[in-house]
């Protein structure tokens, strides 16, 4: 069966990182990652169909956006990071057998974010028809609405499994704005999912109180949203947080902020957090949403390479993408 076509800005372009020999012993992403033409995504197979999680093949997809960054009042430079998320991955070691590929980037351009969440969308939503995980590199947290819009618009979704979205962050992002930015994503999803006769569940860790204000927690009660304080995220509660999360979803979206780590760790963000939620415990989170086989989409916001640190936060992001797709 054909799924609608969907366009990118800029086409893949080739991977580079050390070179220590061919074959599987030496294999590294820049290896590994093969350019994604736009019919792969097209046609859904039996074989993919029927793959578990982790045989599933994956595409990435860049998003690179700072429009949402800058309405919202924050440092722009995030439409950059795609590309230094793929420097930063290329010369890592791939040990993982599932096939991977690179679909491009969709840009925005001009302040259009809308149109260019919507093609990212279509995008994604394509992607997943084919059978593929999908990994979107951002751009602001903007990156979220347009993720969003792909996995609402999947068959999976459409066909009426629960969808739950998972935030790593030291935000809600439920702003209340007159246009979308990169603090407005998850008011957006909850009004599309309303409109769309569903109730978002919408999840939280890393939540920073000082950097919220008591309307935002207000509209999180009053939707619903459950969320861990980034001072009481020990390893242990973020692992219970998260398995009573996943116990009442089908399908996981999970997306990364990566100002939910302390700024030590992650300096080059639009929003550098000063306490912030450890590595290992984000790590952890990662490893435990892959092995509970619901992730159906992830992306990685917010890197900001120029005000990143000797590469720190492009590290940490492409860390976080192997394990996601390891």
């Amino acid at each position: 069966m054909d799924f609608p076509a969907f366009s990118v800005d800029v086409e893949p372009r080739p991977w580079t990182g050390r070179y220590d020999g061919d074959g599987e012993a030496h294999r590294r992403w820049w290896q590994a990652v093969t350019p994604a033409a736009e019919r792969t995504a097209r046609r859904s197979t039996p074989e993919l169909n029927a793959a578990t999680p982790a045989q599933r093949p994956a595409v990435i997809l860049g998003f690179g956006s700072d429009e949402g960054v800058r309405r919202n009042k924050g440092r722009t430079g995030a439409a950059a990071a795609p590309a230094a998320i793929r420097s930063a991955l290329g010369p890592l070691a791939y040990h993982s057998a599932r096939p991977v590929a690179d679909a491009g980037d969709v840009v925005v351009h001009d302040g259009e974010l809308e149109a260019g969440q919507a093609r990212a969308g279509l995008a994604v939503a394509a992607l997943l028809d084919g059978g593929r995980l999908t990994l979107m590199l951002g751009g602001g947290h903007e990156t979220a609405y347009a993720s969003y819009l792909g996995v609402a618009g999947s068959r999976a979704v459409r066909d009426g499994q629960r969808l739950g979205v998972l935030n790593l962050d030291a935000h809600f992002d439920l702003r209340d704005e007159a246009a979308p930015s990169s603090g407005t994503p998850f008011l957006q999803m909850a009004r599309a999912e309303a409109a769309a006769g569903r109730e978002l569940r919408y999840a939280v860790v890393g939540i920073s109180e000082p950097n919220n204000t008591r309307a935002l927690f207000s509209t999180a009660d009053e939707l619903g949203v459950k969320y861990l304080l980034d001072e009481d995220c020990t390893a242990a509660a973020a692992e219970a947080f998260v398995a009573d999360f996943l116990s009442g979803i089908d399908v996981l979206y999970l997306t990364i902020d990566l100002d939910v780590l302390p700024a030590a760790v992650a300096p080059g963000v639009s929003a550098p957090a000063a306490y912030g939620v450890p590595l290992p415990v984000i790590s952890a989170v990662c490893r435990q949403v892959v092995a509970s086989g619901k992730l159906l989409h992830a992306d990685v916001a917010e890197l900001n390479p120029a005000f990143d640190i000797d590469n720190r936060t492009a590290r940490v992001a492409a860390r976080l993408v192997s394990i996601l797709l390891g």
